[in-house]
């Protein structure tokens, strides 16, 4: 039998810790919270977010209490900040799950400093680290489950909803090569708390806008991803990735479109027609193999034909719901993925992580169903 622990969350007065709190208080094997903030300290969360009042009652606490006596710590921490928390705990045994960037390019400091301007405080540590998108690496958590010297690199919003998308196609070799567009919205959650003027509600109601054009930081994220994804003795694709900022509370719909190899091309077509027989049954292939390829993953979800994502089917839920088209010329795959950016992007796919190192079924404290409307 599973046993009940104690879990820590430091920096839980922000968005992505406190819908993290939400979620291990319903969780079946957490035991005991302890909840850490050092702008907040002494203050009941429910002070922050009313929701949880009479449900998270005790004050919060200075970091470090909050890691002390748990069996588990998670840090939803701004980049480079984290790292002597997770010194600590390595030190300790105790294993600590990371929101932020600063395990998710292993050893590649110079790729970390390039996009984040900062350089590893503890290099050492990241031989401990994992890069905890669960459905390309859960094996390695697995076999790292008991250890307590681990460190979870959860993997951004972005990257996720991108890499969901677009791993059946590489690891099948459905792709030629080429070039990989990503385009993908978010919603203004995604930028925080205590977030830049860009996001505040006068400047991006009813407005679509790209932004961090050709350079957001989360490129190197997914490009990485590609390749570790890439069947064997394939060559991973280039990435164009474009984020939009969405008027909405939650959510990332990410359109993913690639090149398909020869044999899941539906040969030539004429541009200003419409798809041939022959796309639909290309089409049906790939809905299809994309479908057998996640049919044991709990929490991905391969839309039957004729319907398409939407952020709001996955509100408050740990899904990534994914649906697969050609375009008209039967050469190009669109695949398009929805996640909500507080759950599946950040403390729902935390706590799946844990679920599979603490060995409690994966689903533990995320079966609800989503709420549509």
């Amino acid at each position: 039998m599973a046993r009940n622990i104690h879990a820590g969350v430091i920096g839980a007065a922000g968005y992505a810790g406190a819908e993290l709190v939400r979620l291990l208080a319903g969780h079946p094997h957490i035991k005991e919270l302890s909840l850490g903030s050092v702008s907040f300290e002494g203050r009941p969360l429910y002070e922050l977010y009313p929701n949880f009042l009479r449900r998270i009652n005790p004050a919060l606490v200075k970091p470090e209490e909050a890691a002390a006596a748990a069996d588990v710590v998670f840090a939803a921490l701004p980049n480079g900040v984290g790292e002597p928390f997770a010194k600590t705990c390595v030190e300790k045994n105790i294993p600590f799950i990371d929101f932020s960037a600063d395990f998710r390019f292993g050893g590649d400091q110079a790729a970390y400093r390039a996009w984040y301007g900062m350089a590893y405080q503890f290099p050492n540590l990241r031989e401990h680290a994992v890069y905890g998108l669960p459905e390309l690496n859960r094996q390695a958590l697995r076999e790292r489950a008991g250890t307590g010297r681990i460190i979870i690199a959860n993997p951004g919003c972005y990257p996720t909803a991108a890499s969901l998308a677009a791993y059946p196609a590489l690891a099948r070799g459905m792709l030629a090569e080429g070039t990989v567009i990503v385009d993908a919205a978010s919603g203004i959650t995604g930028g925080g708390r205590e977030t830049a003027r860009s996001f505040h509600y006068p400047e991006c109601a009813d407005s679509l806008s790209p932004y961090k054009v050709g350079c957001h930081r989360h490129t190197p994220e997914i490009q990485r991803n590609f390749a570790a994804m890439t069947a064997k003795g394939g060559k991973a694709p280039a990435l164009i990735f474009t984020p939009h900022l969405a008027p909405m509370n939650r959510g990332i719909l990410s359109t993913l479109y690639a090149p398909l190899a020869g044999n899941w091309r539906a040969g030539p077509a004429d541009p200003m027609r419409p798809p041939s027989p022959e796309a639909a049954e290309k089409e049906r292939a790939l809905q299809e193999a994309y479908a057998a390829f996640y049919q044991n993953e709990p929490f991905v979800r391969v839309l039957p034909a004729g319907i398409n994502p939407a952020t709001g089917r996955v509100r408050g839920s740990n899904y990534c719901d994914i649906a697969v088209r050609l375009d008209q010329t039967g050469s190009f795959l669109i695949a398009v993925s929805a996640i909500d950016n507080m759950v599946k992007g950040a403390a729902g796919q935390a706590v799946q992580n844990m679920n599979i190192l603490f060995g409690f079924d994966e689903t533990a404290g995320l079966e609800a169903i989503p709420a549509s409307f």
